[in-house]
């Protein structure tokens, strides 16, 4: 019960703090003005990524948990993904939020983790992903999470370079 807790704690305590961050960017920037484009994978985003970890956690608890000898390598992943998720956070801003908001006049951030990558959120987010797998020991929701989730963050990826005006 312990190793569930843990776990439990590791993916959604941050998770809280995330969603009010978020929420309170979104009410900023709606009222200067931002606008949400057509077509976001949003809302079936805000239900899969929690899903995903609640998938993990279910798979570690059933097989019985207790850390296995990925759970070292697991945290260390994890923790890097954090890293550049917030790390993509603070380069961003008052303009981070769950959803696609786009300010008027269109801010493209090119500082931070954006001066290496175009969407470095993401990357944090698929370590974090991968990390959470290894450290619970849930291989068979941990690749069926990533799969899921990066199809929809691909499909993210091209409304936000749409909104943006970086369509290749």
């Amino acid at each position: 019960m312990t190793f569930a807790l843990i776990l439990v704690a590791t993916a959604f305590a941050p998770m809280l703090i995330e969603t009010r961050r978020s929420a309170a960017n979104e009410r900023a920037l709606r009222a200067a003005g931002a606008a949400e484009p057509a077509g976001d994978v949003y809302p079936a985003m805000r239900i899969a990524y929690p899903a995903c970890f609640v998938a993990m956690i279910a798979e570690a608890w059933l097989r019985g948990g207790g850390f296995t000898a990925a759970a070292p390598a697991g945290a260390a992943v994890f923790t890097a993904g954090k890293a550049i998720k917030y790390w993509a956070i603070a380069a961003l801003g008052p303009l981070w939020t769950f959803r696609v908001l786009v300010p008027r006049p269109r801010v493209l951030v090119t500082h931070g983790p954006y001066r290496f990558l175009r969407h470095p959120n993401y990357v944090g987010v698929a370590g974090e992903l991968i990390g959470f797998a290894l450290l619970a020991g849930a291989p068979w929701s941990g690749a069926l999470s990533v799969l899921s989730f990066g199809i929809l963050t691909f499909a993210r990826i091209r409304v936000e370079e749409r909104a943006l005006g970086l369509e290749r």
